[in-house]
């Protein structure tokens, strides 16, 4: 009787695939450590980044109250009444008050000349934090007499000491002390409006305060700690704003600098999150290659009765386990670069940062480091379910490319789930994080697809005539193993992001040196008094400078618009008004004709009084602040005069152009009696002339202000080069993981080109043709990749330029040079290092080592 065979199903163990696992990776972990460096920065800048925020935003929330120096600060541009005053008085425990104006002063010993911000103080303002000078009792001293404290970096650059002189306005005051930090001051503002102290007692002997002069006017309170339970302090407030003056707490400073250091902060975490973006594409191709080399392997183990399912478990173990590994790594770098990063950024920080280390970004950058790895990887080891046993003693059969798998569709869902939810879980904004997501996975996609072009392309039109060996090397854009769209994407996406940063601040500069090029002016006298002012241009025609403009400002604030009063206007729905446009002060001008800085988009321009109706011009970015159109009647009180106008005309004003402009125009024949001051504007091509002229205008007219267009440039390019240090600092991680990203794949490729060129060799290549084949490869990957990166950073600069700062992108070919060649010669080099062992090696080392 036939006994009944039965076959019993193979069973495996649940550790069997972590034991096969950790056997098979014994060959393969130089591969697998090129995917942990992949992984690593792109994850240590996002921790470093994360934990640099939360330190901050903690650090803020401590000093808070140094950042204001009181309780509450009361600001307005004009003296807070009496009444108020006592108001505020009788709530507080203390006040002090500070008037604070634009004025230039004058260094005694060397005759230096420099406008900054002065600052006249009466109280023990700060309560809270203090201001830091050297010696540090001159900080509280100097209130004493008639002494001065002068921002530390001003003092440096006129080389003055403690004892000398300064000349404020009519007085001089003996400098008692520098500073070095004031409340809620960086070192990039002060390098920007540099602070000089003086008592408030001899504000009004300096002679500086004159019809006209925009003055600030700041009062500081300390309250007591118990609660204001009859809420007396709300109600107070609001009237105070109600009256245009802004009333900040403590609270209020608190989030207002955690939103501006927030959006910092922010900007710099998706700047890592773009390196970790090519880490992943990293991943991605280092897995890719990894698992076409595996498929041999898991052939043989589906011959041996291996599921699909648990072939795939094998290789995914080894993934999430190195992708654990980089992340970890990764992490403790990250906690490592926010030890430093505060040095780093130092300079736009409000308060001392010590770093402290985050645990959670640590936790979070491990987590998100295995979901990267488990995500990317299943992209490329899911085509391993494919695998016929059949592939096992077929030869080339393994060679076949992957089948599509339904299983693709969710990953790749995944995928871009988790971008957007990383990006979002950074800027906490629905909408920015959308459009950045939106961005990023386009570029990827528009890279990736201009990397499948040109292979399919290059099949296409590679000339015959071309000699063998640069067609050799432009077909390896297209044969198996090719590595045409990883290598432009990394390429094409770590390009355009420093090159849109080397473009930007470039034209950031230059959007200024060329106001200060040619014959266009450079220097600019303002608050001068009418009876100044004809002396003023005697004074500037003995120095044979050229007065280009010459104009009257008067001051007046706007009492209605379209008959509607501020408290009208406030209290109906319908009405849209502009709270401010009713509470600030304007600065206007009168004159019969435009000026070329501007151009009348809707109406027309009289530059006279016609029929005893008085038509003004509204520069035409105004105007919905105003929601006014043509023929409306706005309604101005000028120093105690009021006059009835009517919009006659809106105008386009280039606001960039080094000359005066005005928000409103008023024709000739209505403000020439009123109270005013006048502007003057000049150019003075000399360094020495521009220093005899200034130091003569504040010797006669010490109330009159100069500004030095190229003091600004240079303070400007100073300010950018410390911005551009910090986008460098982290752009080193996103051009770092993009160069690692193409040495993988290079060295992944590389142990696929081995056959190839033992091939090449037996039928007789020589060394330099192999070479050349390499050349030509790289060089044509090299500068797709630059091209197409710099492609997107003109796309990025003009979007920018359009919707930020308002000027046209105009591309620089010598940059774009500058650019191609550094990126193009990186890939050659990178290229013809990583081929050096597989050029050398002979034919039979490689036959013997493979048999």
């Amino acid at each position: 009787m036939d006994k009944k065979i039965t076959i019993e199903k193979s069973k495996y163990s649940k550790s069997w695939p972590w034991l096969m696992a950790w056997r098979d990776s014994r060959k393969s972990r130089g591969k697998l450590l090129l995917f942990i460096a992949s992984i690593s920065l792109g994850i240590a800048a996002m921790v470093g980044i994360t934990s640099f925020r939360e330190n901050l935003l903690d650090e803020i929330d401590k000093q808070a109250k140094g950042l204001v120096g009181s309780d509450v600060r009361v600001k307005g541009s004009k003296d807070l009444p009496d009444s108020l005053l006592a108001s505020f008085r009788s709530m507080s425990a203390d006040f002090s008050q500070e008037r604070y104006f634009a004025s230039m002063v004058m260094f005694q010993k060397s005759g230096g000349t420099r406008l900054v911000q002065v600052r006249a103080l009466e109280g023990a303002y700060p309560y809270y934090g203090e201001i830091v000078s050297k010696p540090v009792e001159a900080s509280t001293e100097f209130q004493s007499g008639r002494y001065a404290l002068v921002d530390e970096k001003l003092m440096i650059q006129y080389d003055a000491q403690v004892g000398d002189s300064l000349n404020v306005g009519n007085l001089s005051f003996m400098i008692t002390g520098a500073i070095t930090q004031i409340p809620g001051q960086t070192d990039v503002s002060s390098s920007i409006s540099p602070v000089v102290y003086i008592p408030y007692q001899y504000l009004d002997s300096t002679g500086l305060i004159k019809k006209g002069s925009r003055i600030n006017y700041v009062h500081y309170f300390q309250f007591p700690e118990k609660p204001d339970t009859a809420k007396v302090w709300g109600k107070l407030a609001s009237f105070t704003e109600s009256k245009g003056f802004d009333v900040e707490t403590v609270e209020e400073e608190k989030r207002e600098t955690g939103e501006d250091f927030e959006n910092l902060s922010n900007f710099l975490e998706l700047v890592a999150f773009t390196a970790l973006l090519l880490g992943c594409l990293g991943v991605a191709s280092s897995i890719y290659v990894y698992a076409r080399s595996k498929v041999q392997a898991v052939a043989v183990l589906r011959c041996l009765g291996m599921k699909a399912r648990q072939a795939v478990s094998v290789y995914l173990i080894q993934v999430t386990l190195f992708g654990f590994i980089g992340a970890l790594i990764g992490s403790i770098l990250g906690l490592i670069i926010h030890m430093y990063l505060p040095a780093v950024v130092q300079d736009f920080l409000p308060i001392d940062l010590v770093p402290v280390p985050y645990w959670p970004a640590l936790l979070v950058g491990v987590l998100i480091g295995v979901i990267i790895s488990l995500l990317f990887g299943l992209l490329s080891l899911i085509g391993l379910r494919k695998i016929s046993p059949l592939s096992a003693i077929r030869l080339g059969f393994g060679e076949t490319k992957f089948q599509f798998d339904k299983a693709l569709i969710p990953i790749v869902g995944g995928i871009i789930l988790f971008i957007f939810l990383s990006v979002y879980w950074q800027i906490q904004s629905l909408g920015e994080a959308l459009a950045f997501s939106g961005i990023l996975i386009g570029a990827i996609v528009f890279l990736g697809a201009v990397g499948k072009g040109i292979s399919w392309l290059t099949r296409k039109i590679i000339p015959n005539s071309l000699s063998y060996v640069w067609r050799q090397g432009f077909s390896n854009l297209y044969r198996p193993n090719n590595q045409t769209v990883i290598l432009i994407t990394a390429l094409g996406l770590g390009t355009s992001f420093l090159a849109t940063l080397y473009f930007m601040q470039d034209l950031l500069v230059q959007r200024v040196s060329l106001s200060a090029a040619n014959d266009r002016p450079n220097t600019i006298l303002f608050d001068i008094q009418s009876q100044q002012h004809e002396e003023l241009k005697s004074l500037t025609s003995e120095y044979d400078l050229p007065i280009i403009q010459d104009v009257p400002v008067v001051t007046m604030r706007l009492l209605e618009v379209r008959g509607f009063t501020k408290d009208e206007a406030y209290n109906d729905t319908t009405i849209s008004i502009s709270d401010w446009a009713y509470s600030r002060e304007y600065r206007v001008t009168y004159r019969d004709s435009l000026i070329d800085s501007e151009t009348i988009v809707e109406g027309e321009w009289a530059g006279e009084v016609r029929n005893d109706s008085i038509f003004i011009s509204i520069a035409e970015g105004f105007k919905d602040n105003l929601d006014i159109e043509l023929g409306d009647e706005l309604v101005f009180n000028v120093q105690g005069a009021i006059i009835k106008t009517y919009v006659g005309s809106f105008r386009k004003i280039d606001w960039r152009r080094v000359q005066t402009n005005f928000l409103v125009l008023f024709p000739e024949g209505v403000l020439e009696q009123a109270p005013q001051f006048h502007v003057l504007v000049t150019r003075i091509d000399e360094m020495m002339t521009s220093a005899r002229y200034q130091q003569a205008v504040v010797k006669k007219f010490p109330n009159v202000s100069i500004i030095d267009l190229e003091l600004i440039l240079k303070t400007l390019e100073d300010v950018l080069g410390k911005v551009a240090f910090v986008i460098q600092f982290m752009a080193f991680f996103s051009i770092g993981t993009g160069v690692i990203v193409m040495i993988s794949s290079i060295i992944l490729s590389k142990f696929q080109r081995v056959q190839e060129n033992v091939l090449l060799r037996t039928l007789g290549a020589s060394k330099k043709q192999l070479w050349t084949i390499t050349i030509a490869e790289y060089f044509f990957l090299g500068s797709l990749g630059a091209i197409s990166g710099i492609f997107l950073a003109g796309l990025f600069c003009t979007l920018l330029g359009q919707f930020l700062f308002e000027f046209t992108f105009v591309p620089n070919l010598g940059q774009i040079g500058i650019v191609f060649i550094s990126v193009t010669a990186m890939s050659v080099f990178i290229g013809l290092l990583n081929s050096r062992s597989v050029v050398r090696q002979s034919p039979m080392e490689v036959l013997r080592r493979e048999g």
